[in-house]
């Protein structure tokens, strides 16, 4: 009997266990595992250079994990994968389905044209609890709004799979002539940013579960009100890890499930939720990176000030809270969820800059910038996504740094500039007294920037924005 041959194509999901595509591909006689760095099919959505990052760290992770026997490529796949499976006689080829549009209409073309051929192609779900066509009002249309879309929509469906064991690499094999080395697909940049940044994370399957256990064990305890405060170790920082598919969201809900149920637990399993909702929202609008959901934002009278933009991307704005969370961001590749909430506001209101520079920062900046909830989060905090926080609703980063980090440790670990100034200042520097400032060592506008915007006539300008848009509407 002719023994069988199988490829998995590795993409979001690079981890051996709870991977449905590569166990059932396990279950043949021999198996190719590749990796094809697509940028020809990408177009404006290539991964940016903090992905890029993580994603070289990643690969290496798993190629030791399949004994170096993962076999890289990069361009487009479709011909990839025809001379992968015409060299080495492949039956079927296996794959876990993506969900951003650009891969889904590649994805279905290169289905179709491996099944003209003759060749099977089996795929699965590897990255969601619950795929979007599957959670859908009773009239059949998508959910506009979080809580009944979770409430009534996904925990009133079909429990999420449970996990699945490790795959059986037993069988693996590798292109040992066409297979690219890891720096060939030059993921890292030229000049070595990203080696601090190296120091944040564990990354791979193995530091992903730790870091999933660690929270699980020390952190979920406290998660529902700890987790705004960004100084503490009340978040999973799992976001990359589960983006990559390093871990599979299914590990995470049953993990803490485990655990039992409580408010933290169950306020955990609401944020898996939330990433579903923003998978579902990229899906039933293809255009949510770029377009307003809704329409009345068109007429927004955006403001155009790239002085103002780079002093908030380079974390200069002379807002400590802001400033922090952007140095947060460009040194570690992260920032907490609080915080972002806070950054995004301030571009968008006091700033009055369009949602989309921020968007496409993030996307480039963030190791863990998932196409679906990047954009789905820009939308919501700048009032123009589904279920979106009220425009009037306008974080104030003084008072968001006096609640969620009253004794300033967040603040002076990203602007060890400000470390001297007693707390009472250290939210709003240009409040200080000069006595003050002389004494830690600060002369605002050398040391540390004047704020570049007034935070109170900034917000009036904002809502008086937001006036004329519904005036316009009427």
């Amino acid at each position: 009997m002719k023994k069988t041959k199988a490829l998995h194509w590795f993409r979001q999901d690079l981890r051996l266990s709870d991977n449905p595509a590569l166990y059932e591909a396990s279950k043949h006689d021999e198996v190719i595992p590749v990796y094809i760095l697509d940028d020809f099919n990408s177009g404006a959505y290539s991964m940016g250079g903090a992905s890029r990052f993580w994603l070289h760290q990643s690969l290496s992770d798993l190629s030791n994990n399949l004994n170096q026997n993962l076999s890289l490529y990069r361009g487009n796949p479709l011909q990839t994968l025809i001379d992968i499976i015409d060299r080495f006689e492949i039956d079927v080829v296996y794959w876990n389905r993506c969900y951003e549009p650009w891969r889904i209409k590649r994805d279905t073309q290169i289905k179709a044209q491996l099944e003209s051929k003759g060749i099977l192609v089996k795929t699965f779900n590897g990255s969601l609890l619950w795929e979007p066509w599957t959670i859908r009002k009773d009239d059949g249309t998508p959910y506009k709004v979080f809580t009944p879309f979770y409430r009534k929509g996904c925990l009133k469906s079909e429990e999420p799979r449970e996990p699945l064991p490790k795959a059986d690499t037993s069988k693996y094999f590798s292109d040992k002539d066409n297979s690219l080395n890891l720096n060939d697909l030059s993921l890292l940049p030229d000049i070595r940013w990203d080696i601090p940044m190296q120091s944040f994370w564990d990354i791979g399957e193995t530091g992903a579960h730790d870091r999933l256990s660690k929270f699980i064990e020390n952190g979920i305890s406290h998660y529902k009100d700890g987790r705004n405060f960004p100084a503490k170790p009340f978040v999973s920082r799992i976001s990359p890890h589960i983006h990559f598919g390093e871990l599979s969201p299914n590990q995470a809900w049953y993990l803490a499930k485990e655990k039992g149920s409580d408010k933290n637990i169950d306020h955990f399993l609401s944020e898996l939720g939330w990433r579903e909702f923003s998978y579902c929202q990229l899906y039933f609008n293809p255009d949510l990176p770029t377009k307003n959901l809704q329409s009345k934002f068109d007429q927004f009278p955006w403001e155009h000030s790239s002085k103002n933009l780079s002093a908030w991307q380079k974390g200069q704005t002379g807002i400590p809270m802001v400033d922090a969370g952007m140095r947060e961001l460009w040194l570690t590749g992260s920032m907490h969820n609080r915080v972002r909430m806070v950054v995004g506001s301030f571009l968008v209101k006091n700033l009055l800059l369009d949602w989309r520079h921020g968007e496409r920062w993030f996307w480039d900046c963030l190791v863990d910038a998932d196409l679906a909830s990047n954009s789905a989060s820009w939308q919501w905090v700048a009032g123009c996504g589904a279920d979106a926080a009220p425009y009037f609703r306008i974080f104030n980063p003084v008072t968001q740094g006096e609640k969620f980090d009253p004794d300033g440790q967040y603040i002076k670990e990203f602007i060890p500039e400000l470390k001297d100034l007693p707390i009472k200042y250290l939210f709003s520097p240009w409040e200080a007294p000069k006595e003050i400032l002389d004494n830690a060592n600060i002369t605002l506008g050398k040391d540390y920037p004047e704020p570049i915007i007034d935070l109170k006539s900034s917000r009036e300008k904002a809502l008086d924005a937001f006036k004329s848009l519904k005036k316009e509407q009427a």
